[in-house]
């Protein structure tokens, strides 16, 4: 583990990503209804390393990306991933070349203030860091939980896209903060 993390929290302590988080992004991602609103996310540890490479490049090439989350003074397992990260989506609808925000947040850790919390540091942060600009977000369709943090953050709704494939339908809301 790295000296120590990068912000800190009221309750939460916000890490630069590291190869050795590979397995705790794993079960953090192994739960199915934490899975629930991510779409064609799965747990398999393929697709987790390169969810783990990318944000990785992220933070490489552009200074941000999302941030293990760990409770302060706690075991030191990743109850979560938060953070702006830069992404090209391929579908356009200003969701290309952007800082997006996002966060995953572990099925028992929902319904207290985790990403609201944390979230909030994230964009002070950034807006400090690499200045006020806009960041695009896009959250599963039903997932109103997730909508009411956006909303609290100051994100407002500028569309929607299918993202499913082989007919599957995986319908996300697009949002941006302009600030």
């Amino acid at each position: 583990m790295l000296d120590g993390p990068l912000l800190v929290t009221e309750r939460f302590e916000l890490w630069k990503p590291q190869a050795s988080d590979l397995d705790d992004m794993v079960r953090l991602l192994a739960d199915e209804e934490t899975r629930r609103f991510l779409g064609l996310t799965q747990a398999e540890k393929k697709g987790v390393f390169e969810r783990l490479q990318r944000n990785g490049g992220s933070w490489a090439l552009h200074g941000y990306g999302t941030f293990p989350v760990r409770r302060r003074g706690g075991n030191g397992e990743i109850v979560a991933n938060c953070g702006v990260f830069h992404s090209w989506r391929g579908f356009g609808k200003g969701m290309d070349d952007v800082p997006e925000a996002g966060w995953i947040v572990r099925y028992d850790h929902w319904g207290i203030g985790l990403a609201k919390e944390v979230m909030r540091a994230v964009l002070d942060w950034f807006d400090v860091t690499h200045g006020p600009r806009r960041i695009a977000c896009m959250i599963e369709e039903g997932n109103t939980a997730s909508e009411r943090v956006a909303g609290a953050l100051g994100f407002i709704p500028c569309g929607n896209h299918d993202l499913g494939e082989n007919g599957e339908r995986v319908i996300v809301n697009l949002f941006e903060r302009v600030s």
